[in-house]
């Protein structure tokens, strides 16, 4: 009798396997490539689906910006399957389309949060308005930086 993995039991694994990777302490590149779940002996038995319409890039937009968000999205998947760019090994510049940057070079976070925020002091009390934006940094030096401008903007003193 062959043994099959989870007992013959059917498993579903969602999400983007290029993001979420395990949590391994002081763990290398190489660690987390190993321990994550396309690198694990049951892989060869899954059977992978994929999405094709990315629907959180379409919550809330108007008919008239469907065009510019689906180029957005074609643009990010080739990113995220490697397509972009020349062949290389491990480092390769990718040119990022110029209304995705961030052009002031003085104090590029105040732009950032004024593009995410806009008319933020209006909304301070509107739940709503913060639960529908959002700034993902890639480390936590730049969160803390992104989080001490967004904590010294609202008006009035300070409270401990």
């Amino acid at each position: 009798m062959q043994s099959k993995p989870f007992g013959g039991k059917v498993i579903l694994f969602g999400g983007d396997f290029r993001q979420i990777l395990p949590v391994i302490p002081k763990g290398t590149r190489t660690m987390l490539v190993n321990a994550s779940l396309n690198s694990s002996y049951v892989w060869w038995r899954c059977q992978v689906l994929k999405l094709t319409e990315n629907m959180r890039l379409r919550v809330g937009c108007q008919e008239a910006d469907l065009k510019e968000i689906k180029e957005f999205e074609e643009w990010i998947l080739k990113l995220g399957d490697g397509l972009l760019g020349e062949e290389n090994y491990g480092e390769i510049g990718i040119e990022v389309p110029d209304d995705l940057l961030i052009h002031d070079q003085v104090n590029p976070i105040s732009s950032l949060i004024s593009f995410i925020y806009p008319d933020m002091n209006k909304f301070l009390w509107d739940l709503t308005y913060f639960q529908q934006r959002a700034i993902l940094a890639p480390t936590n030096e730049a969160v803390d930086s992104i989080n001490k401008e967004l904590l010294e903007s609202p008006p009035g003193e300070e409270k401990v």
